[in-house]
């Protein structure tokens, strides 16, 4: 019986020892520091300590993953998404020690993993791409030239990227080494790759992907399409199939354009080809050969499983459906809901979840990646869970998703909810007018602002009692985790104490995301890294104005002076790790 590994974290994590533990195989979790007690690991049927708190120091950790492997005799690895899920060179590696990789051989990740050369792929397939760079770019006025040929704004992309890391517009000449500088940091921070390409930016596309499907036996399909085209700083927002207004010629188009570039590069498993779709045209954008976070719409209109898939091709065998058999019933909408605060331009809210009520009734799916109790960390991505609902049309689906977002409680961090429900609510979602384009350049933003979360209250405090009671208490022996039960004493958990009462939010602007009072000091808002240091002691700013920026959850976020004057004094320096509501810059 073959024992799965899952090297990463989070929902995907549990998503992938779900599907195992139907097909009755057994576990392995890994975990960094941060992540000891955490959902994915406590769901596994071993778990093993990393070391570290940073993705660098735990989960892309090469040799720690591969000590793992072999202490814990697995003998398959699935990557999930992120992390290493593109990486030639740690697939390589699991095939090296003679253990199963779920997904693509080493050679396709290197062509489609890499944004560049999966560009020449597609245009070798016979495959429109969008007009860009078919190498690394090296410098600003690379950028600069391409603008002034193409026209602007310009997209600058990481090559070994996706979901929006290391995606930066520059908007004119001027922008473009800030926008270069910022894109490359990025990359290198989330997948320890600096190199960057440029792409014409379209004016107001549709981001429209098609899952893709292959085995070693020569067996290529496309199951559908999913239309992403809700986002916000190029990520993902709200995902759905089928594409709202796409006719049945240009969807079987663009599934077999993806099928000719899967097959050109010989990929084998589970992959996903993303397209611009605008004016009835569309354009190949990239490869993602992983499993998608959006998987799920997929599954539910198609009734498939497709970790499931994955490890059935995984293991040599035939695809378990063709092309003709391929059923596609009903939609599916997908809510990503992330701990950030959509009042204050969505910045990130990490923290730890002190109550937690989930949704049910028909056609209601919740991938999630934490409980109640658990708390949702600075370093890693800040998807809390994936709500996803069924229905017979989109306008049921989406009826049935304002329902479920409406029964979803999540407290101790905000969340994208609040905006969720406004979009889903607006009439240019309900006709299908939506775009990339259409959050950050069309709507109102006030819309968000009013959604704010709702903030938590401490609950009372109350008194521990004597009496002993019965606890599981997570332990780590050589690097293992065990769970071993013990008599503590009945002391309150801070962690899983329960709000009983909430209050509203206070209004707040959505240009807020200093953290200051309006005072002259700016605070961070969050727990984060400084990684940019914008104006000097001395120098002379306006409201309004980039002073710092600072990561959290793999983010920039760009710190902004609400009163103008004079910097007195900058208390950080780039590389510093700052905690909520400490001082950063004092302006005068």
């Amino acid at each position: 019986m073959a024992k799965i590994l899952i090297a990463n974290r989070g929902e995907i994590a549990l998503r992938v020892m779900r599907t195992c533990r139907e097909l009755d195989l057994p576990t392995v979790a890994v975990y960094s520091d941060v992540d000891r007690d955490a959902a994915h690991v406590r769901y596994a049927d071993e778990a093993y300590g990393l070391g570290g708190q940073t993705p660098a120091e735990s989960y892309l950790n090469t040799d720690r993953i591969v000590e793992v492997i072999e202490r814990s005799g697995a003998d398959t690895v699935h990557p999930g998404y992120g992390f290493f899920a593109e990486n030639a060179d740690f697939a390589r590696t699991v095939t090296a020690a003679g253990v199963t990789w779920v997904g693509p051989p080493p050679e396709a990740i290197e062509i489609m993993g890499d944004k560049i050369s999966s560009r020449k792929a597609a245009i070798a397939a016979g495959v429109d791409s969008v007009p860009g760079t078919t190498r690394p770019i090296e410098s600003v006025d690379e950028i600069v030239a391409f603008g002034d040929e193409h026209g602007w704004p310009v997209a600058i992309k990481a090559a070994y990227g996706g979901g929006g890391k290391g995606l930066r517009v520059a908007r004119d000449a001027d922008g473009a080494g800030e926008a270069f500088e910022s894109a490359t940091r990025e990359a290198t921070a989330y997948f320890g790759r600096p190199e960057a390409y440029l792409e014409r930016y379209l004016t107001r596309p549709r981001h429209i992907e098609i899952q893709v499907f292959c085995d070693t036996h020569g067996h290529a399909v496309w199951l559908g399409e999913r239309d992403c085209s809700t986002q916000r700083r190029h990520q993902k927002l709200i995902e759905e199939t089928p594409a709202a207004g796409l006719d049945d010629a240009t969807r079987a188009a663009m599934g077999e354009a993806a099928v000719k570039v899967a097959r050109g590069c010989g990929y084998v498993n589970a992959g996903t080809a993303e397209m611009l779709y605008e004016d009835g045209n569309f354009w190949f954008l990239e490869m993602n050969t992983r499993l998608q976070v959006e998987h799920c719409v997929t599954e539910m209109v198609t009734s498939l499983d497709l970790v499931a898939e994955q490890f059935r091709v995984a293991a040599g065998e035939p695809l378990s459906f063709d092309q003709a058999s391929i059923q596609r019933r009903g939609h599916s909408i997908e809510c990503r809901i992330n701990a950030e605060d959509p009042s204050r331009g969505f910045l990130p809210s990490p923290g730890t979840i002190t109550g937690l009520r989930l949704p049910g009734g028909p056609g209601v799916r919740w991938d999630g990646g934490y409980e109640a109790g658990d708390t949702i960390s600075q370093y890693y991505d800040n998807l809390v869970g994936k709500l996803v609902v069924w229905a017979d049309s989109r306008d049921h689906a989406r009826h049935r998703m304002l329902r479920a977002l409406r029964e979803l409680d999540v407290q101790g961090v905000h969340t994208t909810a609040p905006a969720h429900l406004a979009l889903l609510a607006h009439p240019d979602f309900a006709a299908g007018r939506h775009s990339t384009k259409w959050i950050e350049e069309e709507l109102d933003p006030s819309i968000l602002a009013g959604g704010a979360d709702l903030e938590p209250v401490a609950a009372p405090e109350t008194e521990s009692r004597a009496e002993l009671v019965e606890r599981t208490v997570p332990v780590e022996v050589n690097g293992k985790r065990f769970s071993v039960r013990l008599w503590l004493p009945d002391a309150p958990s801070e962690a899983a104490a329960t709000p009983s009462t909430r209050r509203a939010a206070r209004p707040r602007s959505p240009g807020a995301s200093a953290g200051g009072a309006g005072n002259g000091t700016i605070a961070a808002p969050m727990q984060g890294t400084i990684v940019k240091i914008l104006v000097g002691e001395g120098d002379t700013v306006e409201s309004g104005e980039a002073i710092l920026v600072l990561e959290a959850m793999k983010m920039e976020n760009h710190l902004h002076a609400e009163v103008g004057g004079t910097v007195k004094e900058i208390r950080v320096q780039t590389g510093d790790t700052v905690g909520t509501g400490d001082v950063l810059v004092v302006i005068g």
